[in-house]
């Protein structure tokens, strides 16, 4: 790969490790009675509920509560967060393989815009694979929910690359957004952008 001089390696969560299924997630709020779910997605709305969870500014009590406020009735916590975490569906044992085998040769740290509700459900369902937990797959994890602060800003990355003692021109990132892509390596850092569940580890073959 073009990876001369790389040691360090900043991965992405949600459709680099995680498959996900948008349209799995639309339907189940649906059933719930949430008319405009393309509004509680929108990534982009940068005040809107989903963004204040990734970037920690709301608790996850406080977004199940503007659901519930958006469905106009009673929902539980476990009915809202089973259609939330269905938007996750697995990571492939040979990405959690081979992240294992990259840990032989690089510093390999996790980056993701996600919040709590997602991240305690990973951590309980998809990362347990034979005897490993999430620790052990990450120096460190760099999660937007306890950063207060999310991809594609420059700060996340400047915060990552002064917390872990990097350098960006040692560091690869790999990631499902060119938006996020483009903020990394204006900072320096290499990238690759992964089509969604792409097996990447063509990138670390060697010739």
């Amino acid at each position: 790969m073009k990876s001369k001089g790389i040691k360090n390696l900043l991965i992405d969560l949600g459709g680099v490790l995680i498959n996900l299924d948008r349209q799995r997630c639309i339907e189940n709020f649906q059933k719930l009675g949430l008319r405009n779910v393309e509004e509680l997605l929108d990534i982009s709305n940068q005040d809107g509920i989903l963004m204040q969870q990734e970037k920690g500014l709301i608790t996850p009590a406080e977004f199940r509560n503007g659901v519930r406020e958006m469905i106009g009735k009673v929902v539980s916590d476990k009915q809202i967060d089973a259609a939330w975490n269905s938007f996750l569906v697995d990571i492939p044992t040979h990405k959690l393989d081979l992240l294992l085998k990259l840990r032989e040769k690089y510093v390999v740290y996790l980056l993701s815009n996600t919040n709590e509700i997602h991240w305690k459900w990973t951590c309980k369902n998809l990362f347990p694979y034979r005897t490993f937990k999430v620790e052990d797959y990450f120096e460190k994890t760099y999660l937007s929910f306890e950063m207060k602060m999310a991809k594609p800003e420059p700060e996340i990355f400047k915060a990552i690359l002064d917390d872990a003692g990097i350098e960006p021109e040692e560091t690869l990132f790999i990631d499902d957004s060119e938006i996020n892509c483009k903020a990394a390596q204006n900072l320096g850092i290499s990238t690759y952008t992964a089509k969604a569940g792409e097996d990447w580890s063509h990138l670390f073959n060697s010739k």
